[in-house]
């Protein structure tokens, strides 16, 4: 009976917690290969049964049309229906993101992240897989309008150190400086500079996917007159960390670039893990334009998202 109580204890932790083999085998001082043994006991006596849901064969096929056609490292489509909730979709994403996560996180690594309502959501779902020294960072500065304290970039970043077991770096300015002398000063900064570092070192990044068909009166709204005064809404299709694309992805200069505190571009692109994650049928055109200008080389979206961007 003991046995079997194990077991379930062991099954919960793996299957239901999320917990890796490493660290139930700390938790429990029970050896790695153990624990791997015991999960097969778990399948065999029934006490965990798995099922096979023929939808995925759907999400396969779309995550493999992606990754060609994007020539993506990695192509992660959340399979969703008509019926599924926004706090659903943001759960399946998460998981996902969680997932691949894992399967990438390593010692000493930093992460970055960009703000938004889907990255804000996402690192919820991050888990201590056990990787040491991690640094997670902002990508880009605050915004200057009014925006729901949770999405803002540093509690991102916070949240995401908070759930790895990392340490977080916070940054002191907005996403676009008043003038181009004051960007200068603000990056000049002992402390901005260090951040510039970390960005020019990053190993993974978290973006989120602007919109202009999606997100127009949230660009209003976060970003002031600015972007409107400043940027030919006619020719942009979407953004990544504030830098504004076509629909081909290639970006569109403005005076913006001289007030920007954010990631460069080529310093983005040098990141060996650039993960987007964003979904919305509205999002499709500007998600398929970061894919082809380079912003991002893996994905995670919704089986939605993705039949519209093939």
């Amino acid at each position: 009976m003991e046995d079997d109580k194990l077991l379930v204890q062991i099954a919960q932790m793996y299957y239901m917690e999320n917990k890796t083999q490493s660290e139930i085998s700390r938790a429990l001082h029970i050896h790695r290969s153990t624990i791997s043994r015991m999960l097969k006991q778990c399948r065999d006596q029934g006490i965990v049964t798995i099922s096979i849901n023929p939808q995925k064969a759907g999400t396969d096929s779309l995550e493999t049309r992606l990754k060609e056609t994007y020539n993506l490292k990695e192509a992660i489509v959340v399979p969703v229906s008509s019926g599924f909730s926004d706090m659903q979709k943001m759960e399946g994403m998460g998981q996902a993101a969680n997932r691949y996560l894992q399967s990438i996180l390593q010692d000493h690594m930093t992460i970055g992240f960009s703000w938004g309502k889907t990255t804000a959501a996402i690192v919820q779902y991050f888990k201590d897989n056990g990787a040491a020294n991690i640094t997670c960072v902002p990508l880009i500065g605050g915004v200057e309008g009014r925006i729901e304290s949770s999405y803002h970039v540093n509690t991102v970043t916070y949240e995401a150190s908070r759930h790895l077991n990392g340490s977080a770096l916070l940054i002191d300015a907005p996403a676009f400086a008043s003038s181009p002398e004051i960007r200068d000063i603000l990056l000049s900064s002992e402390f901005n500079q260090t951040l510039i570092k970390y960005w020019k070192h990053t190993d993974i990044a978290f973006v989120g996917i602007g919109s202009l068909k999606a997100s127009n009166s949230r660009w209003h709204f976060y970003y002031g007159d600015k972007i409107f005064k400043n940027v030919e809404l006619n020719h942009v299709t979407g953004d990544v960390c504030a830098h504004y694309f076509d629909k081909q992805g290639q970006h569109i200069p403005s005076s913006l670039d001289d007030l920007l505190i954010s990631i460069s571009i080529e310093d983005l692109k040098k990141i060996p893990y650039r993960i987007g994650v964003a979904e919305s049928i509205d999002k499709a055109e500007a998600i398929k334009a970061a894919m082809l200008g380079n912003y991002i080389n893996v994905l995670i979206t919704t089986s939605e998202t993705a039949e519209q961007i093939v």
